[in-house]
């Protein structure tokens, strides 16, 4: 008996509440970059800081640091369910179409690590062609492979053999590219980053936790897709109901644990108690009040244009804080950069607006679609 997974031949209409979660994520993306000056952590004194620096530091880490990028993959896994079931309710496989998608987002990806060291494209981009042999599977294979990755099996097969990761080759590659960062030219930052910046993205995503965790958010977004748990149909609502609070009591005991020598295992965990919170209140509060809707269409507009909006912040605000431009990681502290983060997502929504005024889709994602279904002979 095949065991692959088979459509319900239900409509995938366009789910509002998830461009909403896409634009609060790139939005979250763009302030906390700011915070980390885009990933320049300078030793040089600062010569605009603020008392609150700190605070505002602490609070903005706990709430975007890991979270914003990990909705971002979950909507991820979310858009290849639609599309895959779209195909598949046609009669046609989606596969190689898909495997090619990821191609080209992979050449975004090095498009846009030319201005940010930090891109995540390319790695999304390896990470989304796991999708299609597990697209396959049955859903209860499916929430077992989920499980195991949500409970971080490398960081908890390092504690219980007390192997551990050398990062020495991360350190050394990021002092070099933080270096080139402040003081080198445009073009050698671009040359060091399509050099470095992948490898340095997978060593980082090992160091943190967030190897494991992306991708099982990869495959969680396409299972909710199955499930149309986005949806506001059947007990979906109720559903959303139960997974808020069960993230809020996760997040509140963690909040309270000393992590000591777990802390490799339990930060990543806490981290994605973080993220579900985030996402479930923001169903939760989407299908249950009109002025939520009325507010957060805002960012609906803001996260149709995803993937435009990610490359247009690395490259504005790579220029302003870099040295070969404006410079302002030694100008401004953490609360006068999360200005400037604020102000680069206002004037991007601008954009946005001016954009859809006249176009259905944002300048790359239509690009993108078309590129997809090019017909080659």
């Amino acid at each position: 008996m095949n065991t692959r997974y088979l459509t319900r031949n239900l409509p995938n209409t366009r789910i509002d509440v998830a461009d909403a979660l896409r634009g609060i994520a790139v939005a979250g993306i763009i302030l906390y970059h700011s915070v980390e000056h885009f990933d320049i952590f300078t030793e040089e004194p600062i010569l605009h800081t603020l008392s609150c620096d700190e605070s505002v530091g602490r609070v903005l880490a706990w709430l975007l640091s890991g979270k914003m990028y990990g909705i971002f993959a979950m909507l991820f896994g979310l858009s290849f369910f639609i599309m895959n079931d779209n195909q598949q309710q046609k009669g046609r496989s989606f596969a190689g179409r898909f495997a090619w998608r990821m191609c080209l987002l992979f050449i975004f990806g090095l498009i846009n690590v030319a201005f940010y060291d930090g891109d995540i494209l390319m790695l999304y981009a390896v990470y989304g062609l796991l999708l299609i042999p597990i697209s396959y599977l049955p859903s209860r294979a499916v929430w077992c492979i989920i499980a195991l990755l949500a409970i971080q099996p490398v960081e908890l097969f390092c504690l219980l053999t007390g192997i551990t990761i050398d990062h020495t080759r991360l350190f050394e590659i990021y002092g070099q590219t933080m270096a080139l960062h402040e003081h080198g030219t445009f073009w050698e930052n671009a040359l060091n980053n399509l050099q470095y910046g992948f490898e340095l993205n997978l060593r980082f995503n090992v160091f943190s936790g967030r190897l494991t965790q992306l991708l099982c958010l990869f495959i969680l977004g396409m299972q909710l897709g199955r499930q149309r748990l986005f949806y506001n149909e059947d007990r979906h609502l109720g559903i959303w109901h139960v997974i808020l609070s069960v993230s809020i009591l996760a997040v509140l005991v963690l909040s309270f644990v000393d992590f000591g020598k777990l802390a490799s295992w339990l930060t990543p965990i806490r981290n994605l108690s973080i993220l579900v919170m985030i996402v479930s209140t923001v169903v939760s509060a989407w299908y249950a009040f009109e002025g939520v809707r009325r507010v957060l269409h805002h960012l609906c507009i803001f996260g149709r244009m995803s993937l435009t909006n990610y490359l247009l912040q690395s490259i504005i605000g790579s220029f302003i804080f870099c040295g070969y431009g404006l410079a302002c990681y030694r100008l401004v502290g953490i609360t006068y950069a999360v200005l400037i983060g604020l102000m680069m997502v206002i004037a991007q929504y601008l954009f946005c607006r001016w954009w859809f005024a006249s176009h259905p889709r944002g300048p790359l994602e239509g690009l993108w679609r078309k590129l997809t279904w090019l017909q080659f002979k």
